[in-house]
């Protein structure tokens, strides 16, 4: 009997990070998140994705601070451009993660009834921080991308074990 290929038949994972300007800490946890997807070997399953609530920065690249915070932990998102989240986004991503209690009001209010249990904050899946949210960096110092970087690592491990276990699980028929 031929070996089947488990990948397959795997659940797909498709998240979207979402802060409000899709210019700091969402495109910090989409290549975070990018890079251990593809370190656990599971691209052709997961996809990910990041946005803002607000239209402010679409099409710019991201913070130059949160590009050398990442840079200097060997992740490279120079290649992002902000975007905002679009209606589509609801049925698009099985789940969307907001970096703080604002951006998840401003979702709530945008997603259709039938998308808001997709909806959660990044932090739920940190094992090693108790903080709820990711505070915005943007109008702070360098430490600030720094202390963003350590809990959007956090999370994303966390989220990358969920990640695993749905792409072992196989689809309901």
């Amino acid at each position: 009997m031929a070996k089947r290929e488990p990948v397959s038949l795997a659940m797909n994972t498709r998240v979207l990070f979402v802060c409000m300007g899709n210019i700091c800490r969402s495109p910090m946890a989409e290549g975070v998140f990018r890079q251990l997807v593809r370190q656990a070997g599971l691209d052709e399953v997961v996809r990910v994705a990041s946005a803002g609530t607000h239209a402010f920065h679409v099409g710019e690249p991201p913070d130059k601070r949160a590009q050398a915070a990442l840079l200097r932990r060997g992740y490279d998102i120079a290649d992002l451009r902000a975007t905002k989240v679009k209606e589509r986004d609801f049925g698009d991503f099985d789940m969307i993660l907001a970096m703080d209690w604002d951006n998840l009001a401003q979702l709530q209010q945008l997603a259709p009834k039938t998308s808001h249990h997709k909806l959660q904050l990044l932090m739920r899946f940190a094992t090693e921080h108790e903080t709820a949210t990711i505070a915005d960096p943007y109008y702070g110092n360098v430490q600030g991308f720094e202390q963003a970087l350590d809990y959007i690592e956090d999370a994303c491990n966390g989220l990358l074990e969920l990640a695993k276990r749905r792409a072992t699980q196989v689809a309901a028929a």
